[in-house]
């Protein structure tokens, strides 16, 4: 944990090392919270690890965060709970396993959209407590501590490619992921003068136990997503990692409020499928 005077930068022989730091991330036991955390304890981080249940792929996590000989912790609780004090439990039971967190991943989200006619409020509401009001609340928490504590701390938020770009049926995560975007900007303005950092990353599509199933099985929507990723890949959940700890670095100690997209060209490809016939007649 480190604790500065504003606008103070840390020297060090590593600028991306992130030794003496201790991170909570929500939503890490699998998927691209899992690699966020596997890769801030590469970098030398501690990691208390967040999920709904202590299950296999939790512990998993756990031991892959460990063979770096950090310190891994692991807490469990829904975030999408409406209670006023939600993001003060938590923020207290992390602080009763790992004192001192200075890293704050709000990765935990959700898509259970359903075409927009047939979308239910209480999916709807689901969708933007985990995804927008969860953030939200618990930054606000970690920003109240850290600013009494003259501590300077680091937010990352969990956006989407989908905060850019429009599905038919994603409606409320689309709108969900926006206002992920939004509230990045809006932290920075707000949090920046008390010496918190405050940036989002966005993945595009990534293999995850929740995509790989499809990637795996329906080989003709696996070669649609390549074809509308400049680059051609869907790479494993590992890619967004490192983009996670260079914004969590001091590498990044003048990047504030920006988001980072991870999406191998995804979100600048205009018309990836337009017809050889048409091409140079558009323009």
């Amino acid at each position: 944990m480190h604790t500065l005077d504003a606008h103070t930068p840390i020297s060090s022989s590593n600028p991306f090392s992130l030794a003496g730091h201790s991170a909570l991330i929500t939503g890490s036991t699998q998927g691209v919270g899992a690699a966020i955390a596997i890769a801030i304890a590469r970098a030398g981080g501690n990691v208390c690890l967040h999920g709904l249940a202590i299950d296999q792929h939790a512990t998993q996590t756990v031991d892959a965060c460990k063979q770096y000989g950090v310190k891994v912790e692991l807490i469990t609780s829904d975030l999408t709970d409406p209670s006023e004090d939600m993001a003060s439990c938590l923020a207290d039971r992390v602080a009763e396993v790992m004192p001192g967190v200075d890293l704050l991943v709000n990765n935990a989200g959700t898509f259970i959209d359903l075409p927009f006619l047939e979308m239910t409020r209480s999916r709807y509401q689901k969708t933007m407590r985990l995804n927008v009001d969860a953030p939200f609340f618990i930054t606000q928490e970690y920003a109240r501590r850290w600013v009494a504590g003259s501590i300077a701390g680091r937010v990352l938020i969990t956006g989407s490619i989908n905060g850019i770009l429009a599905e038919p049926d994603h409606v409320a995560y689309d709108a969900s992921k926006g206002a992920v975007a939004a509230m990045v900007r809006s932290l920075c303005v707000a949090l920046a003068p008390m010496n918190i950092r405050v940036n989002s990353m966005a993945p595009g599509l990534v293999r995850t136990p929740l995509t790989g199933t499809v990637l795996d099985t329906d080989a003709d929507a696996k070669r649609w997503m390549q074809l509308h990723t400049p680059n051609g890949e869907v790479p494993d959940a590992s890619v967004c990692g490192d983009t996670a700890v260079f914004l969590l670095s001091d590498a990044a100690a003048h990047i504030h409020g920006q988001t980072i997209l991870v999406d191998g060209g995804m979100s600048v490809w205009q018309q990836p499928d337009l017809p050889a016939s048409l091409r140079g007649k558009l323009s």
